[in-house]
């Protein structure tokens, strides 16, 4: 009998290893059922890692996006899960314990079916509360390894690893292979290993095409007992993403495995659907380079999830690092000549600092010392002149136990510094904070959401979520997207942007409120011509009046069809116009 591999189409991850935002709930919503109908994946992967911390920064709700998301694959049969980071949970940086439990129960009751945890230091420590919380809320614990390739992550390191991990009451195991280097005779031994101890222990494979070795990777994995298999769709697949449902299926069905058939027309809406996505607005923020694979990633071992922020990191200080260069008389760099510098200096400072895996939150934190490094010697500074306070709380221990050893030169500019380094249990350094946040609600009135959801986003993304309730996020966002919209525009040479061509791109749910008979409008039933429009952004309820059609024969009033905010006024006080004209756009709170 054929033995059976299971798909696991990372749709989050897609959009996160392309560029920095990723699909809004009603596009989220238009996608789901054509991935159901595509009727070859076993799971979803549906939210975590930075995927709802992006919701805040455009301005939306990450709560009502999940829910809206899982609801579709939950109703059809088909596993949904997150990635979560352990010790970091959904940000950047350490989470107090009470936040990362509650994290469990919400997202259970959000319809996410499996938490992916891992530590960016593969420290069992900061795995193994979150499998005990992850199966106290009802959700399958899938503990993380991550992959990577030095001589301190053998063969032998992952298979001590998974036992440890196994024996901390992990239901599953997922090989995240980040940055695409794991090679496929190591990664087919470690499987082999896991399985032949634990042949009910489901094994998942998650390899980023960047370098080129996932293909024959999944391939080695498959024959040594891997059981499930994280890949992509076009137009986001390969490149800098994960390897195209099609091409593995083909190989797997070739090597004698079942697998599922795909509905290549429902195959092809998903693309359709996920191009449409691309020219709406996430184009803009995806770096055209990150659809093309990279050897140069086979020695600095950078992952393909943070090419997207590498790339607009790249930008803000190539200029700098240039007019650095140009001042002391030497040549200046290509965008690519620096690239290649940074990849050269991330695997020269790596080993030194302790070879923790090239993950989120790690590797951007030696991502940016090379960066710094770079920028500070093209001014005459030495190494380290600048390592900010979360990547030494990493060489100090406060993130976990590193893999590899400090070299000497690091450990001494920490005592020139007096850091004292720590090797007690990490959690240890982060007190509970959910009280004071539940005090901050209630003293705001904010409400704190079905299931705690609005609580947990709260005390997770702090800033973020301020800055979304305060519509700041909202604001700097269109000024972000307009700004990159404009840029595009005078690049082809075309005429400028009108004022509805701005409204439209940016508030594309917007309704238009439309005048019902001919005549003079009046807002606020105030006559004097030189009164203002509502200002842009006030909110009106469902039924609430909002202006007025001065006719010849009497006052048509209009009141709003839904509670929203109106987000662009085409007739100022006083201007004349003719029924069915377009008088406002609403945007629909949801």
């Amino acid at each position: 009998m054929k033995r059976e591999i299971k798909f696991s189409l990372v749709y989050r991850d897609m959009w996160q290893s392309s560029g920095k935002y990723v699909p809004r709930k009603d596009q989220l919503a238009q996608v789901a059922p054509a991935i159901i109908d595509m009727g070859c994946f076993a799971r979803v992967e549906t939210n975590g890692g930075a995927s709802e911390q992006v919701n805040l920064l455009y301005g939306e709700n990450p709560n009502k996006a999940v829910r809206t998301f899982t609801k579709f694959f939950n109703e059809a049969g088909i596993q949904t899960h997150m990635l979560d980071r352990g010790l970091n949970a959904l940000r950047m940086n350490p989470v107090p314990a009470d936040v990362r439990q509650l994290m469990y129960k919400v997202k259970k009751a959000q319809g996410v079916d499996i938490t992916r945890i891992f530590c960016g230091l593969n420290d069992p420590r900061n795995i193994i509360p979150s499998i005990k919380w992850a199966k106290e809320a009802g959700m399958i614990a899938q503990a993380t390894m991550c992959i990577t390739y030095s001589p301190v992550h053998t063969v032998e390191y992952y298979i001590n690893l998974s036992e440890q991990l196994i024996a901390g009451g992990a239901q599953e195991i997922c090989l995240k292979d980040m940055a695409g280097i794991g090679r496929p005779e190591m990664l087919g031994k470690i499987v082999k290993a896991i399985k032949t101890a634990h042949p009910d222990i489901i094994v998942q494979y998650h390899g980023h095409t960047g370098p080129g070795f996932s293909v024959a990777s999944m391939l080695e994995v498959a024959k040594a007992g891997g059981d499930i298999f994280d890949v992509a769709v076009e137009p986001l697949s390969w490149g800098m993403v994960h390897p195209d449902v099609i091409t593995i299926q083909a190989m797997l069905k070739d090597a004698g495995f079942q697998v599922p058939e795909i509905n290549m027309k429902a195959y092809m809406e998903v693309r359709r659907l996920t191009q449409s996505f691309i020219d709406d607005f996430l184009g803009y923020f995806i770096d055209p380079r990150n659809r093309f694979m990279s050897s140069l990633l086979v020695g600095c071992g950078l992952p393909g999830g943070m090419m997207g922020s590498l790339m607009a990191d790249l930008k803000g200080v190539h200029a700098a690092i240039n007019s650095n260069l140009k001042a002391a008389g030497k040549a200046e760099l290509s965008e690519d000549e620096l690239l290649v510098q940074l990849f050269e200096e991330v695997q020269y400072i790596w080993p030194k600092l302790g070879n923790p895996p090239l993950v989120t939150p790690f590797s951007q934190y030696v991502k940016n010392v090379a960066l710094m490094n770079i920028f500070g010697m093209s001014k005459g500074q030495p190494r380290w002149s600048m390592i900010d306070k979360n990547t030494w709380d990493m060489i100090l221990g406060k993130a976990g136990k590193l893999p590899g050893k400090l070299d000497p030169e690091i450990i001494e500019l920490a005592k020139k510094n007096n850091f004292e380094f720590f090797d007690g249990n990490p959690q240890d350094n982060y007190p509970d904070e959910l009280p004071r946040f539940i005090e901050e609600m209630e003293k705001n009135g904010w409400e704190r959401g079905q299931d705690d959801e609005e609580l947990f986003e709260f005390a997770m993304h702090e800033k973020q979520y301020r800055e979304y309730k305060s519509g700041e996020a909202k604001k700097r966002f269109n000024g972000e997207l307009l700004a990159a919209m404009e840029k595009k525009v005078a690049a082809t040479g075309a005429a400028p942007m009108s004022a509805a061509d701005k409204r439209a791109a940016l508030y594309p749910k917007a309704e238009p409120v439309v005048a019902p008979s001919a005549g003079k409008v009046l807002w606020e039933l105030d006559f004097n011509d030189h009164s203002m429009p509502p200002q842009h952004g006030k909110l009106f309820k469902k039924n609430e009046f909002l202006c007025a059609i001065e006719t010849k024969f009497c006052m048509d009033t209009i009141t709003s069809f839904c509670t929203g905010r109106i987000v662009g006024v085409e007739a100022e006080q006083g201007k004349m116009v003719k029924k069915g004209d377009i008088i406002a756009w609403i945007e629909k709170e949801d």
